[in-house]
């Protein structure tokens, strides 16, 4: 993958690796699921390449084929956690500042914060207001932050992460046990090929993922601006 490309993969990271595992599964259209999503977003803060975790599928699918018996299919990204460990291991991830163009407009920036901006603005816990302000005000400097992106992104990972502890903080025992019951029942047959560390994280990110979902509140990072 050239580096020549590198602002439009950087912020395409997700739909790379959701249409490159759905090639490797050769079934057509396939949802990736909650804690799939998780496992890429624990990737992406982590700086694993793009390109190694397209070639830890390739990998984990090779193997995968080359067994005698294939009684279940592979049907989570979980499943190539393990191959893009070792792949990331051998792979170096080249740092790319050069000057390029952004991988989308100002104006499409701007809508995309102004949405955001909105749907926070909705919520009635009385922070969100704060935190729906920071994001217009993003939005009305789209011109300059569409030049630094990523400070766009650090700034709005910020703002997140001030949204799930909001969240985490109000959340009843109910809401966080049927989080945590969903969480387990899709890790179940993935714990004993991931380290705690990456458990551990992979955890943190499901259930922040979740109860954004739950409160109908939208993901901030630029990584979801398609």
């Amino acid at each position: 993958m050239s580096d020549d490309n590198w602002p439009q993969n950087y912020f395409n990271y997700f739909t790379e690796i959701e249409d490159h595992f759905q090639r490797a599964r050769g079934t057509g259209l396939f949802l990736l699921s909650p804690i799939d999503w998780a496992l890429v977003e624990n990737w992406k803060n982590a700086g694993v390449p793009l390109e190694a975790v397209l070639r830890g599928i390739d990998e984990a699918f090779e193997k995968w084929r080359s067994r005698k018996s294939k009684r279940h299919r592979i049907n989570s990204l979980l499943y190539c956690a393990q191959a893009v460990a070792q792949v990331a291991g051998r792979v170096s991830s080249r740092a790319n500042t050069r000057a390029a163009e952004p991988p989308f407009s100002a104006e499409e920036l701007r809508r995309y914060l102004e949405n955001a901006a909105a749907q926070v603005r909705a919520h009635p816990e009385p922070q969100m207001q704060d935190i729906g302000a920071s994001v217009s005000a993003l939005a009305a400097e789209s011109e300059q932050h569409v030049r630094n992106l990523e400070d766009a992104e650090r700034r709005l990972s910020v703002l997140e992460d001030k949204m799930t502890a909001i969240l985490w903080a109000a959340a009843n025992e109910e809401t966080l046990y049927a989080i945590r019951e969903s969480l387990d029942r899709e890790l179940r047959p993935y714990r004993g090929k991931m380290s705690a560390e990456q458990l551990s994280m992979l955890e943190r990110r499901y259930i922040a993922a979740a109860l954004l979902e739950r409160a109908k509140l939208p993901r901030l990072s630029l990584f979801y601006l398609h």
